[in-house]
């Protein structure tokens, strides 16, 4: 079958090749992909900047597509079923943080980027019934991850004031929808105008360029600051979304793209009671509940683009040029 591979020999870090897989083990099933989407830790992966990367390994950790095989422990229900794939595993028994053991699908074992994929029975889901393969495909990283900092971490409600920084992104789209969903008032930041006006589509109550210098303060001057902000950026910024939070609010934060924040206002933390919280991706119990609420509120993802297999790598381009807004999905 083909793959598309970590080849760091390459010119473009990437490349499709012919891949075969092991032999089922008594666990697994072999899906039948019809679509993946890409997500940032793909492209990181290209530059080598992730750890315990490896040549060769199948890339992509979100996917959409049909069972056509089952191990002989799964279930033979399974065969012909349009599943969506949880790509967190070995997540343990703590649903407060994942084990030492944790890992991504897509690195350092094989993904989604494929013809088919060979994963553990318990990574499968029903796809929503609502859901095309592309749509589907972009939902499992990213919405368990926005999930989780929403409302295991930010006990996201109706009526509360949420901001979510980046948006454009797959993490923040999805933040943004599910609080929307949720009845929350929700504001986004971006540097585009152009994704501004694309998340005013989608229903926000405002946003903001972060471009602008005063943002923060103009945030807190239209809407009294927010009882929670989720946010993947960092870095600088941070002052600024200790700022904008209300007395007793909550930042959660799920990356640092942009390194450490050069400083902390400890004294604004402490007098406020704010809350700094890190998350990641999510539990068995998160997947399930976020796929739940998917399906009952109806959400459809975003998908910024749809690529061939074939053109892959051009996927990737768009996605290191930071110009989407929602996911980047390839095409089996």
């Amino acid at each position: 079958m083909q793959g598309l591979v970590l080849d760091q020999e390459n010119t473009s870090g990437i490349a499709i090749k012919e891949v075969t897989l092991p032999n089922l083990k008594p666990q697994e099933v072999k899906v039948k992909v019809k679509a993946a989407a890409l997500n940032h830790r793909d492209e990181w992966c290209r530059q080598g900047k992730y750890p315990n990367i490896k040549n060769g390994i199948i890339l992509g950790s979100d996917g959409a597509g049909v069972v056509e095989e089952v191990g002989e422990k799964v279930d033979k229900g399974w065969l012909g079923k349009e599943v969506i794939i949880n790509a967190a595993n070995f997540w343990g028994d703590k649903q407060e943080v994942q084990s030492g053991e944790f890992q991504i699908l897509g690195m350092p074992g094989n993904g989604t980027l494929a013809e088919y994929v060979q994963v553990d029975a318990s990574r499968l889901c029903k796809k929503p019934v609502h859901l095309s393969f592309e749509e589907a495909a972009a939902l499992p990283l990213a919405g368990l991850t926005a999930y989780r900092a929403a409302f295991y971490h930010g006990q996201l409600k109706k009526g509360m004031k949420l901001l979510v920084t980046g948006f454009g992104g797959g993490v923040a789209q999805f933040a943004t929808q599910f609080g929307i969903a949720a009845g929350a008032e929700v504001y986004v930041n971006s540097g585009s105008e152009e994704k501004l006006k694309k998340a005013t589509a989608l229903g926000v109550s405002g946003g903001f360029n972060y471009n602008d210098e005063n943002w923060a303060q103009q945030a807190v001057d239209q809407t009294g600051g927010f009882e929670l902000i989720i946010d993947s950026a960092m870095g600088a910024t941070f002052s600024n979304l200790i700022q904008a939070l209300q007395p007793g609010g909550k930042l959660v934060f799920y990356g640092a793209t942009l390194g450490n924040p050069p400083m902390l206002d400890a004294r604004r933390v402490f007098w406020n009671q704010l809350t700094i919280q890190g998350t990641t991706m999510g539990s068995d119990r998160d997947f399930e509940e976020m796929v739940q609420f998917v399906t009952e509120q109806e959400i459809t993802p975003v998908v910024d683009s749809v690529f061939d297999f074939s053109n892959a790598v051009e996927a990737f381009e768009r996605m290191s040029a930071g110009k989407q807004t929602g996911k980047i999905v390839v095409k089996l």
